[in-house]
Formats: structure tokens, sequence, C-alpha cells
């Protein structure tokens, strides 16, 4: 596989992500669940735009992501789409509205693009959800694989534990990731797995992954947005890499803010009327 100059995108589509696999272009993805943030990753370049069902952690405050509705990935998917002009956003169908029964999932996807205006949906699970894919996929709608760890499966597994170690898991995964791409899903999020068998499945099929906790050998990254910004301390597992404190930022700013006001040092005034 070849690597070149990364192309100048104007607006991302499912081709152009296949392109970038093509050549060889490493993709970036980043979650976002509001307005403010999503202009802000848009305009630093990504590609990816994930409206994850990983709002109901880090947005709401539940331990795990199956209390969020499909009205409140609607919600955030749609404030994320009116802040982007460049990268593709694919929202998370959430637990419950996909699994099981294909014209319930279909359903579910059509609401999500029609009141969202997002790009593309993606949903959890391999031959099991294959029937909802191909449903939803007959209808037009892109759809995102996600193979490994599945979180909306957590009371299944009972653990965040590394995923497929063991040979009869690791062959379930690769023949998954191979239906996937044969149905004709554009992409598969491959989470929490060894990183070789990342760089076999990789190169087992036509369609890029995007790893989190994978290691190197995916097509793309993604990562939650405020676990990479050091906005959630709490979480840190090995493959997450912070890139910045803002929650030392945002604390020391807020003090200070808490301070002036106190001391009638704000406002002063220039910033009076």
């Amino acid at each position: 596989m070849s690597t070149s100059k990364p192309i100048d995108i104007k607006r991302v589509t499912t081709h152009i992500i296949q392109e970038m696999k093509t050549r060889g272009e490493k993709i970036s993805c980043l979650t976002a669940y509001d307005y403010s943030m999503g202009g802000i990753v848009d305009a630093a370049g990504v590609e990816l735009i994930l409206v994850g069902d990983s709002a109901s952690n880090v947005m709401a405050g539940h331990e795990t992501t199956l209390p969020i509705t499909l009205d409140q990935m609607i919600y955030h998917a749609a404030s994320v789409v009116r802040a982007v002009s460049r990268a593709l956003v694919v929202v998370d169908l959430p637990f419950g509205s996909y699994q099981g029964n294909s014209e319930e999932a279909l359903r579910s996807a059509i609401r999500i693009m029609k009141e969202s205006g997002a790009h593309a949906v993606k949903l959890e699970g391999g031959l099991e959800v294959k029937e909802s894919i191909t449903r939803i996929l007959s209808a037009g709608v892109p759809v995102m694989g996600h193979l490994g760890l599945t979180p909306q499966s957590i009371y299944k597994f009972g653990t965040y534990t590394v995923r497929a170690r063991e040979d009869e898991e690791a062959q379930k995964l690769l023949d998954d990731a191979r239906m996937l791409d044969e149905v004709g899903c554009f992409a598969v999020v491959l989470e929490k797995i060894p990183s070789t068998l990342t760089k076999q499945v990789s190169e087992s099929i036509a369609i890029p992954t995007i790893g989190i906790g994978a290691g190197p050998h995916a097509d793309g990254q993604i990562l939650v947005l405020h676990d990479m910004l050091g906005i959630n301390k709490e979480f840190k597992p090995r493959f997450l890499r912070r890139y910045a404190d803002l929650d030392g930022i945002m604390h020391d700013a807020i003090a200070q803010y808490v301070s002036d006001v106190k001391s009638k040092s704000f406002p002063n005034e220039k910033e009076s009327y």
C-alpha cells in the first residue's frame, strides 16, 4: 500500500475515507457532542466526527452507554452537524434501537439521518446484527461497524478488558469484519483488541479500520474528545494519550473569575457601559 501526500479535502465523504485507505493515508477521528466542540474539532482537520453514545458517560454522567435514548442521540447529533462544514459526521445508534429488529433499526437510522442531518450511522456487532445492517444499507444510509469491545454489551462481557485474545474469538472477529465489508459497510471501528489482530483485519478487508486501543495498524484512530483533552481525568487506559489538561486550565480560570467577582475587580470601568 502506497503512502503519498495527503489530498486536499473540502468535504469528507465515505468515498474519500475509502480513498485514504487505498492511498495509505491515516484517518483521524474524534467524538463531539455539541455545537461548540463540533466546530472546534472540525476546524482542526479531523476527517471523521463520531457523535458517540459515549455522550451517556461524558455528557450525562451515566456509568455505561446503555441509558442514552434515540431522541437524545438525535439532539446531540443535530447540534454537532450545525457546526461542521468539512468532516463526515457519524452517529451511534443507541442500545435498544436496532438489536433484534431490523425494521426498528431502519426506522432509527432514518430518524437520525432526517432529524439530525448526519452523514452515516454506526452500530455494534457482527453476524448477529447483519439483517439490521443490510436493511439500513438498502435505504441508502451509510453504515460503520464496530467490533471487539462493544460497550453496549458490557453486561454480557462483564469487563472492559481486551477482547479477542483467544483464537476462537479472534477468528469470529475476523469473520465478522469480512462480513461487514462484503455487505457494504464503509468502515469498521476496532476497539480494544490485540495489535496483531488489528493488522490482520486491516489487511484482510477493503474498507478502512478505525482503532481505539487497537494499536498502530488500523487505517485510522479515534479517541473520546473529553478523554484526550484531559477534561475527564478519571479514565486512564493504556491506549489514551492526553493532549491537554483542560480540567486544570478550566478550574484555574473559573477560580480566578470567582476571586475577581468577590474582590470587586470584575467588572472594571473598561468592562462597564
